[in-house]
């Protein structure tokens, strides 16, 4: 796992008027339900160019795929809105978030146009030759729709794209469609084609299902998982670690380490190429950074490649110095947690009913601390301030204002999403109390006052409600953090200014670029991070911007 799993908060149905509902895909009628399936996010295609112009030309003359290209196809939608064509937009501006209205805004020139007119002779043909197979004096007939039918087989066996169909397309496709006519005109018992035309339907619809699973499947995995070419860094960065003969001392940073006279972030993660472009435009947009000290904890797994990272690669004047966390949490009051946990990020699903009906349904994303960082304490008994950084966090502007900063006697500073209220999550915080109309607030970037925060003894009374959790059925001990992390700090957050956080560059494609330009940092908060193939695309220059370059391993393991 490479970064941050993503819980899914909605296991349940709540009750009261505002309750967060499980995000679900089910099929219809019989079929079973579909757990954890994703929205897929379709790129863009451009037209296919490998086919001669001659030929789309006769293509596009003889109309053989029985629609225009313009034509948006797909299946099912609310209300059992109509297939929408161009020029014939139906009503989709009065039915904002329907089917009808996103296809017309996300309509694409169809790259298989071909290859499905040629799918839907073959499956026509094939209903047709049982019942034509049975009929006398029609052996001679029999054997050419059966030659028609292998022909076309063969010829869609290794084809995907109209650009991989073999230059005789055209001739075989004519070919089958007077076949088919011909079918058409003999005399043979409807029911029979019926019967056979109901079979291959059902063959079909298992297939969609099926491939619906696996790319919901595909998907998840695709963003939760690590992918090969970052496992080959680390792998390379550890083996170069033991190979190297450098000598490997911090005792001419550890009076940074310990002032409070610097500027001290601190970042929890696994992911090497994340938290150094973090770092890397923390220091790039600061005036000073030789007064900044970064304090990054990994896991045993990750802490060699991590180290070796952060010896070959300078920041500046920066300081980073990397830990092993797990060499803190050996400790017997911390035996319940033998890993990194850095911060969670929950999909809730919010149902508003003051708005129309197809806008009611909206999915947001909440990141909040994981159990490390109520160690911060313990891992830092020397530091009064500290910034923590989440690393799927961009910085664009210096942050050296946030130590000035007076918070007023509180904990965490703290930016503030409205979009989600306490109230809404009164399944998972009954046990507590709690002000109903209050804000969450996020991880991503958060202020924190060490030394207020061991006056009241916070990390206490964090461990005091997990330990009541575990009576609970809760499944993990991760989706223990939604509740305990956001009521840990009640009452003891400053909320800082929505400027200093953009977040939802993971999961919303709608950010103007505008707002994207004037934010202090952004967070890639969502499934769709900026280093995955899945990361939204128009975003991702704002991340690479800062990603190093030039690095041997790099180039190695194929990472752009």
């Amino acid at each position: 796992m490479k970064h941050k799993l993503l819980k899914d908060v909605s296991k349940k149905k709540t009750s009261g008027s505002n309750g967060i509902l499980i995000e679900k895909s089910t099929r219809s009628k019989s079929k079973a339900k579909l757990k954890g399936a994703f929205s897929l996010v379709e790129l863009n295609n451009d037209t296919f160019e490998s086919i001669g112009p001659h030929m789309l030309k006769r293509y596009q003359r003889k109309d053989l795929s029985g629609r225009s290209k313009d034509t948006v196809v797909n299946g099912k939608q609310n209300g059992g809105q109509e297939t929408v064509h161009e020029g014939n937009p139906k009503s989709c501006e009065h039915e904002y978030g329907s089917y009808c209205l996103w296809s017309t805004e996300h309509r694409e020139v169809m790259k298989d146009a071909i290859v499905k007119r040629l799918k839907d002779q073959l499956f026509i043909a094939r209903a047709h030759y049982p019942s034509i197979a049975k009929i006398k004096q029609r052996e001679r007939f029999t054997r050419e729709l059966k030659q028609s039918i292998q022909e076309h087989e063969r010829m869609l066996s290794d084809t995907i794209t109209d650009a991989d169909l073999p230059t005789v397309f055209a001739k075989k496709l004519e070919k089958m469609e007077h076949t088919i006519e011909r079918a058409k005109s003999c005399e043979v018992g409807c029911s029979n084609v019926e019967r056979k035309l109901r079979q291959l339907l059902d063959i079909t619809e298992d297939e969609a299902y099926f491939h619906t699973r696996q790319s919901a499947i595909l998907y998840h995995l695709g963003v939760q998982t690590m992918p090969k070419t970052h496992h080959c860094l680390n792998m390379r960065l550890t083996l170069e670690y033991f190979k190297s003969r450098s000598i490997r001392t911090d005792q001419q940073n550890r009076q940074k380490l310990e002032s409070p006279a610097f500027q001290h972030y601190v970042i929890f993660s696994r992911n090497v190429l994340a938290v150094s472009t973090t770092i890397n435009s923390t220091v790039l947009n600061c005036q000073d950074s030789g007064s900044i000290v970064f304090h990054l904890f990994t896991d045993a797994q990750n802490f060699y490649a991590m180290k070796h990272w952060f010896e070959r690669n300078s920041y500046s004047e920066a300081t980073v110095h990397v830990t092993n966390i797990e060499d803190h949490l050996k400790l017997p009051k911390h035996a319940e947690m033998q890993q990194l946990l850095p911060s969670e990020e929950f999909r809730v699903t919010i149902r508003n009913y003051s708005e129309p009906s197809l806008r009611q349904m909206k999915t947001e994303y909440i990141s909040v601390f994981g159990h490390s960082h109520f160690l911060l304490p313990d891992l830092l008994p020397g530091l009064n301030r500290v910034v923590v950084l989440d690393d799927d966090l961009i910085v664009q502007k210096d942050l050296s204002s946030l130590w000035n900063l007076n918070m007023d006697g509180k904990v965490i500073g703290a930016v503030q999403f409205c979009g989600v209220k306490l109230g809404q999550l009164r399944s998972y915080i009954s046990e507590h109390s709690f002000n109903s109309d209050a804000c969450v607030w996020l991880s991503g970037l958060n202020v924190i006052e060490l030394e207020k925060w061991r006056d009241l003894h916070v990390t206490s009374l964090y461990d005091q409600s997990l330990q009541k959790l575990q009576k609970e059925s809760l499944p993990s001990k991760r989706l223990k953090t939604l509740p305990v992390s956001m009521l840990a700090f009640q009452d003891l957050i400053y909320p800082l200014e929505d400027s200093w956080v953009l977040s939802g560059l993971g999961h919303d494609y709608g950010i103007s670029k505008d707002h994207i330009e004037k934010a202090a940092t952004l967070h890639y908060n969502g499934v769709m991070k900026p280093w995955l193939d899945l990361g939204i695309h128009n975003y991702k220059s704002y991340w690479r911007k800062y990603m190093t370059t030039g690095e041997m391993f790099m180039r190695e393991c194929n990472i752009h």
